[in-house]
Order: structure tokens, then sequence, then C-alpha cells
């Protein structure tokens, strides 16, 4: 019982994340709509969103924002490891983890410092991301999206830091 009191609990901490996540993203829109300028309706909106490429940058966000709303719908049991990664997958976007697409990171710290918007919803993750658990330092931060169910399951142990 108490197995599953942790998991609970684990689950309800990570289940804050993708509102938080929806938050920052939102508001990294927000400032590149109008750094872009006139955008039209909500639709047009929408289709520069998805397809400009001056909007291309938030992708590694919005691919894992959709993510971890499907391993969330999915029923099985998240481990306290496959929590950790997702932490350590967040925290390679937007930091402190080491970056993972550069080109993110870059362009996300740039409106980190320019808007406030974007740095309040970026401390309000940062407060939902310290109730979850960290990645260990045998593991990668990434996690392996799988094929078959379209999520991302577990972390996988790290090439370089595997021992022989």
């Amino acid at each position: 019982m108490n197995q599953a009191n942790d998991n609970t609990a684990l689950r309800i901490s990570l289940q804050a994340v993708p509102r938080a996540l929806r938050t920052v993203h939102k508001a990294l829109i927000d400032v590149e709509t109008v750094y872009f300028g006139a955008v039209g309706g909500p639709l047009e909106h929408l289709q520069l969103i998805t397809s400009h490429p001056h909007f291309a940058w938030l992708q590694p966000m919005s691919v894992l924002m959709a993510a971890l709303d499907e391993a969330l719908d999915e029923p099985e049991t998240l481990s306290t490891d496959v929590i950790a990664g997702w932490r350590g997958q967040i925290e390679e976007l937007v930091g402190p983890g080491t970056a993972a697409g550069s080109a993110f990171r870059a362009k996300y710290l740039i409106l980190l410092h320019d808007s406030p918007e974007v740095a309040m919803a970026h401390g309000a993750l940062r407060k939902v991301l310290g109730h979850l658990p960290q990645p260990s330092a045998g593991t990668s931060a990434r996690v392996e999206q799988d094929p078959v169910n379209r999520y991302w399951a577990a972390p996988v142990p790290s090439a370089s830091r595997a021992s022989p």
C-alpha cells in the first residue's frame, strides 16, 4: 500500500508539470508573436506557430509536452526513475541541465532575460520541477521514445557514463 501511495504522490507531482510547461510555452509564443509582427486571426496564428520557421525552435518543447501528456494518460505505474527522466528531459531544454538542443536553449535564455512573463513562468516551472526526483548520475536525463506506444517511457543508461 505504501508503494501505491508513493506512486500516487509522484504522479500528482508530475501532473503539475504539463500545466507549468504550457504556461512557459504560451509566454514564449506570445513574445515570439510580438517579435514576428501582425499575424491575423487565431487560425492564421496557429498555422504560423506550427509551420513557420520563425517559431520552429519551439518544437522541442511542443513535442515534449505532447509526449508527457500521453505518458500521463497511460494507467501504468510511473517509477521514480521514469519521473526523474522527465525532469531531466525538461531541464535539458530550460536549464539547469546540460542543453540538449543548443538552438532552443540559446533562444530560450534570450527570452528569459527579455520577458518578465517568461521569467515568471520559468520560475513557476522550476518550483514544480523541484518536487520531482532528480535524475541519477548513472542515467542520462534523456528518455527514449517508444515508437510503438509513442510516449517517452524510461531513462536509458548513458553510454558515456556507463561503467564497463
